[in-house]
This record gives structure tokens, sequence and C-alpha cells, in this order.
């Protein structure tokens, strides 16, 4: 029996723990044992804790809270995780992603002397002023085990010269995760009966990224294209508004501009994952800067405008699934014009929905 020191800590953390939290538990429950950290990254409940009981998952075991006042809140986490490995002593640790929970694990392992497995290894988008670029090239060279969703992760990493029998492509968990509960959203969520909303008739939007919602020409820019696309298409904008973006809208802007400038949006408070799943699998379009978002309308057979200038998910583009349209006002009324005569072949990129089990089965042979 080999103990997992789960590390999570962000909202797509927790939800991409669940597909291997439930093969462990249905597959592999005499082999592997879960204890599960939250480093308290995301401070917003509504962010966090909320899913862990919608996904039907187990409380974290730990629980950690950051003083975001103090500097460098990422040596908070490190010492937590620091302090569940004196007290558990685990075989491996496990992290996903590229925030700076993912890297706190990363750290952890390394100091520790603890095999670190990383889930979603090799992803790059070659910008490196991008935080989570440095916590994704930091954690995979500290990886014994690295399982990437894509080809092109895989190449990724072996052109770093990482042992290439510490390399897997597994395909993606969160493709698992969305074949598993979409049609538990369809029972569960009344996202649309409630917010009176038409499949097909709404473009959801997104933005979160501090590229696009602390600079604020960049975010006048987007909601400026948004409003006008709406005026356009008669679509209706469906805008699930981030803690930060929120923070930032009222700081350049004022608080009445939510209620002004936007009232033609439906703004919602951050939604949960089945109601996010049924968003996007209802939506004419979807509008974004998640990377997870952008897979998940590609999983859906969804097209998506990214108002990034790179992404990880190069197959989306390539499969004409997607359009990078950046944070500008053009670019993005031009992709929107764009991508409705797009034909995406919609492939089956990111395999074949048991990633988990996959990743499961390998961790206990090769950690052996």
């Amino acid at each position: 029996m080999k103990k997992v020191l789960t590390v999570l800590g962000a909202r797509p953390q927790v939800i991409k723990s669940a597909a291997i939290t439930r093969v462990i538990r249905s597959d592999f429950s005499l082999e592997l044992e879960e204890v599960v950290l939250n480093t308290g990254q995301h401070y917003d409940a509504n962010m966090n804790a909320v899913f862990f009981e919608e996904l039907f998952l187990p409380p974290p075991k730990y629980n950690h809270a950051i003083n975001f006042k103090k500097q460098f809140p990422i040596n908070q986490m490190v010492e937590g995780v620091d302090e569940a490995i004196r007290i558990e002593n685990p075989d491996l640790i496990l992290v996903y992603g590229d925030t700076n929970s993912t890297l706190a694990g990363a750290i952890s392992a390394v100091k520790n002397n603890i095999p670190l497995v990383h889930v979603e290894a090799g992803l790059r988008s070659f910008n490196i002023k991008m935080p989570e670029e440095g916590n994704r090239i930091l954690t995979d060279h500290s990886s014994r085990l690295l399982f990437s969703p894509t080809l092109q992760g895989v190449r990724n990493l072996k052109k770093e010269a990482i042992n290439s029998s510490y390399i897997f492509h597994c395909g993606d968990i969160m493709f698992d995760n969305s074949l598993f509960y979409f049609e538990k959203a369809k029972l569960a969520s009344a996202v649309l009966k409630d917010n009176n909303l038409i499949a097909g008739n709404y473009i959801l939007f997104t933005c979160h990224r501090p590229g696009n919602t602390d600079s604020k020409e960049n975010l006048l820019s987007i909601l400026k294209a948004l409003k006008s696309i709406s005026l356009e298409s008669g679509k209706k904008i469906v805008f699930p508004v981030h803690p930060r973006t929120q923070k930032q809208i009222v700081k350049f802007f004022g608080e009445s501009f939510l209620s002004s400038e936007l009232c033609d949006f439906l703004l919602l408070p951050p939604v949960s994952f089945l109601d996010n799943i049924l968003l996007i699998s209802n939506a004419h379009l979807i509008v974004t800067d998640s990377g997870g978002i952008q897979k998940e309308a590609y999983f859906f057979k969804k097209k998506s405008l990214v108002l990034r200038e790179e992404t990880e998910w190069v197959e989306i583009i390539e499969n004409n699934g997607a359009l990078l349209v950046g944070p500008n006002f053009k670019r993005i009324i031009d992709g929107y014009s764009e991508i409705k005569h797009l034909i995406p072949s919609f492939s089956p990129i990111f395999g074949d929905g048991k990633a988990g089990h996959f990743i499961c089965d390998k961790i206990v042979k090769e950690l052996k």
C-alpha cells in the first residue's frame, strides 16, 4: 500500500483531483491510500469548499489558511506541506497543473526526497512572463513521473532532456471528469432554468488572468468588445465574475460600472463545476482566457475565442476549435466574424476518458 499526499489549492485542481480520487476508491483501494492537503490558495469559499461537496469528494485532511498580506505566500504553502509530510510520511506527492500550490508541492517533494508525480505535465505557453510557465517548468524538472495530456506535451518534455522513461502520454483527466459529470449536471444543475437561458442563445464569457484584469486598457477593450458582439449577434453575454476580476472592475471603473455599463450582461457569482458544464455545453460560443475552459469547450464541441496571445492547448487551435485574439478590441470583433466560418474537426486529441485509471496503474507499477 502506497500513501499518496495530494496537494491542492485552486479551484481547477480540486476538480481535476476528482478523476484520480474516484479511481483510487473504485479500482486501487488496495494499492493506494490518498491523503489530501488544501494549501488555502483560493481565499473565496465559493471557489473551493463547495467543489469538494459537489464532486462527492471527501474534505481534505489538512486545510491551511494563507495570510496574503505576508510576502511570498508560497512559503506558507511549503511549510504546510512539510508539516503534513512529517505526520504522514507519504510514499509520493501528487500535484496538478501549474499553480503556486503545484510548485509548493514540488519544492517540498525535492526537500524531503519524496518522488513527485505531476499530472498535466509538459504544457508550455513559451511565455516565461506568465508565472504559471515558471511553475510548470520547475515542477516538471522536479518530477519522477510526468503525465502529459497531449502528445505535444510529451514532445516538449523530451526537448527539455527529461528522462523519457519518466514521461507518459495519458490523455486528459478533465475529459474523464466531463464525461462522468455531464449526466449528473443535466439532473442536478438548474443554472439554465434559474436564469432563463436558452441553449445556443448565449455566449459564455470568463476572464481572470492578471494580464487581462490588471490592465485597465485590456480589461476595458475586452468588455467593450463583448458588448459589441452581444449587440451584433443578439446573444446574451453570460459572465460568471471571478473575484479578482470584480475587484479590478470596481477599482478601475467604479462600483456603478457593473450595473450600468454591463447591464445587458448576465452577471453571475463563481459557478459550481456542474453549473459550468451545463453553461459550456449549451453555449453558442465561449470567450475566455482560461486554459481549462478552452478544453472543456472542445470536449463539448464548442468553439472559443481565447483572450490570450498564446495557449498551452495548441492542438485546439490546429483543429480550428479556437482562435487566439488577445485582449484587443478589433481582434476580438474580427475573431468573432472569422470563427463563425471555421469548421472544427473536434478529433479525440484528449484521450479516451480513462486517463485517471492509466495514471494510477503507472504509479503502482513504476514506484515500487
